[in-house]
């Protein structure tokens, strides 16, 4: 809900639980006034006439009250916009206007011939926020720095503590938590895409558990390079900005009648502690992010770690079988089907199937995937490059790098110039063609090296590809999905180098980490849920030991649970895997079926988080609930401690069909599980339905 004052200077919008104030002065400045529990517009319109603070000596007033820093004036916060043309640098804007659009407020401002919009829109309790610039001046303007938004936090006595998702790769998303001290804490991507390094979200409280206490959280929508900057100012205010880009260096250069609109910033408060703003994100993932986010994702089989590049028809169809039997609705071939691709070091650009390995092209391995029942999908990397390939030895400037310097060469590969209209087509004319000559339901997208050369030589402001190569692959993608509409695509970075809420707007799901080790992936996956829902947090069931990683060994059955806890998929070698193994996979699967309404669409409870002993997740939807626990380890003896279940009617009876037992809403479960928790690396799934 978006209310405006009746002088039209200041504004409040509304989720069912909070809300966002802002307020124009007499003198054009934009000041945050409220961003917490919901208040009225009268609230709003009381907190506006409060003064500004007092002149300090070598302090701004401004400072970290201001809704959009500017650079320029007497402000010394991070600036959110930075500009220069060849006369000056920095901004000295003036309101111009504010306009409505449905539940959008846009505030335009004007700076000779620059217009900025901000822009705000709730949905559910996330505030979108996002800056369109618009350049109607003979001279171009350089953006040197476009934030998206800056975000202001209310006072509090007490300390901030500031948690984040770090890691790198094979073991992303890991949660950590600090106290927020005075000065800056930058996080970001200086490597072309989200990374494998930060997940573009961090969260601030001051006493928040899992289920109680405020948190406030924000999350940026972009796949490329990225800043987050978390201040602490002098007064002990907090302010977060974020946007493209991780240095000031230069984003884009405006000539007459060109702009640019920043990614989507969002913001959301919650009161329900680190879970009940976890289930809001997801919510509003599913409502307005997700594509076909009401529909469950299938069961795959990926054929990566079972063949690696040694691949060919008969043995995938073999392969196919084993799947199909085991209840597998969607049969992935990954890397190795195209080009003279037999090994990493050839083959990237030429994405025609490879005429030894498949003579009659894709299209007999997909009808017969599809008269087993089961989807088909490929694996590709569109914006990569090897420079044995044909794309390469005819156009080797496509690709992105610095003349006179050395290309460098990660993983045999280049790094293709999307920002490139003619880079766009040659990949749009081989990828439509390709989705046109088989039945492929599926896309398994990566991008499995950062960016190292982003040069482009010849261009007037080379430095724009790093947006402008995000803006076309988002282009790509956009134009496929309009011409495919019944393909389904994932996000991949060498497993979770490219999430965030850009790209998710724009694919199923995504590959969260190429570490299918069941216990590490624990840990990703707990991280990975303070933020997006499990209904795009794809998993896999590999071979033990785990080769690919670790050597560990590990149950079948806790390698399912573990994987059960997202988008349920097997990867490991099905041509080894014995015949009672097989029937024990088929359980699995034909279980996840049954719940996995629940794991994609319900609500999260982190009942206890992984920390050594024992670890459970539950999901709530409508009147059924399960849960998914793992015992990492048993020492001394020690019982398997109790969980109180949450989300459910304290009032009510429900029954575990396994069992016929029947248990009040907030039953402790805890002589269940210590009858099927035994020992190391067990776990086990617990369902219950209201009656």
């Amino acid at each position: 809900m978006l209310e405006i004052a009746e002088n039209g200077r200041t504004w409040i919008l509304s989720g069912p639980a909070s809300s966002y104030a802002l307020h124009l002065t007499a003198e054009d400045e934009l000041l945050h006034l409220h961003w917490g529990p919901r208040i009225a517009l009268a609230d709003a319109e009381a907190l506006a006439v409060s003064p500004l603070p007092d002149y300090r000596p070598f302090e701004a007033p401004l400072d970290g009250r201001e809704e959009y820093p500017v650079e320029g004036g007497p402000r010394f916060t991070r600036p959110a916009l930075s500009v220069r043309t060849d006369e000056r640098r920095g901004t000295e804007w003036s309101f111009e206007a504010y306009d409505t659009e449905g539940d959008e407020l846009r505030l335009r401002f004007r700076d000779g011939g620059l217009t900025v919009t901000l822009h705000y829109r709730m949905r559910h309790d996330v505030l979108e926020r996002w800056v369109t610039l618009d350049n109607q001046d003979p001279a171009p303007v350089e953006l040197l720095r476009a934030d998206s938004a800056t975000w202001t936090l209310p006072d509090r006595e007490d300390g901030w503590r500031l948690s984040q998702l770090h890691g790198r790769w094979a073991a992303e998303s890991l949660l950590t938590q600090t106290p927020l001290t005075y000065g800056e804490k930058v996080i970001g991507s200086r490597r072309g895409h989200t990374g494998h390094q930060h997940l573009p979200w961090v969260a601030l409280d001051t006493d928040a558990t899992e289920e109680r206490g405020e948190v406030y959280g924000v999350a940026l929508g972009w796949s490329g390079s990225w800043r987050i900057a978390v201040a602490q100012l002098p007064d002990a205010r907090v302010q977060i900005t974020g946007g493209a880009g991780y240095d000031d260096s230069g984003l884009l250069r405006l000539a007459a009648g060109e702009s640019f609109t920043t990614p989507v910033f969002a913001g959301l408060w919650s009161d329900g502690g680190f879970g009940g703003a976890s289930r809001a994100w997801h919510a509003y993932q599913r409502a307005y992010v997700i594509p076909g986010a009401d529909k469950d994702r299938p069961v795959l089989f990926n054929s990566w770690e079972a063949t690696n590049f040694d691949i060919s028809e008969e043995q995938q169809g073999t392969l196919a079988r084993r799947a199909a039997a085991m209840g597998v609705e969607l049969f992935v071939v990954d890397d190795g089907w195209f080009g003279a691709r037999t090994s990493d070091r050839a083959g990237l650009g030429d994405w025609a199937p490879n005429p030894d390995r498949f003579p009659n092209g894709l299209k007999p391995l997909g009808e017969y995937v599809h008269g087993l029942g089961m989807q088909f999908g490929i694996w590709v990397e569109p914006e990569m490059i090897n420079p044995d390939s044909e794309l390469y030895r005819a156009h080797p400037d496509w690709v992105q790098y610095q003349a006179g310097r050395k290309r460098t060469e990660f993983r045999n590969q280049l790094v293709l110039n999307l920002a490139r209209e003619d880079v766009q087509e040659y990949l749009w004319g081989q990828l439509d063609t390709l989705l046109s000559s088989a039945p492929i339901d599926y896309v398994k997208w990566d991008f499995n090296r950062c960016f190292t050369d982003a040069g482009w030589p010849g261009d007037p402001y080379p430095q724009r590809l790093w947006v402008d190569h995000v803006h076309g692959f988002y282009a790509l993608l956009d134009r496929l999905r309009q011409a495919h509409p019944g393909v389904a695509f994932e996000s991949c970075s060498g497993g979770g180098g490219r999430i965030d809420l850009g790209v998710l707007s724009r694919t199923d799901q995504v590959w969260t980490s190429d570490n299918t080790d069941p216990l590490d992936r624990l840990a990703i996956q707990y991280g990975f849920s303070q933020i997006h829902p499990a209904r795009v947090m794809a998993a896999w069931v590999t071979d033990s030991p785990n080769t690919q990683l670790n050597d560990r060994v590990s149950s079948l059955r806790f390698r399912f649970v573990s994987a059960m806890a997202g988008v349920l998929g097997v990867g490991g070698d099905l041509a080894e895997w014995t015949e009672e193994e097989l029937a024990e996979a088929g359980r699995w699967v034909a279980l996840y079926k049954e719940i996995r309404p629940l794991v994609q669409r319900g609500d999260l409870y982190r009942l206890r988080p992984p920390r050594g002993g024992l670890s459970a997740v539950q999901y709530v939807l409508g009147g059924e609930t399960v849960v998914l626990a793992w015992l990492q380890a048993q020492q001394y003896g020690e019982p398997v401690p109790a969980l109180r279940l949450r989300g459910l009617d304290p009032t009510a009876l429900y029954e575990c069909p396994e069992t016929g037992e029947v248990h009040r809403g907030a039953v402790l479960l805890h002589h269940g599980l210590r009858t099927r928790l035994r020992g190391d690396l067990d776990a086990t799934v617990i369902r219950l339905r209201r009656i």
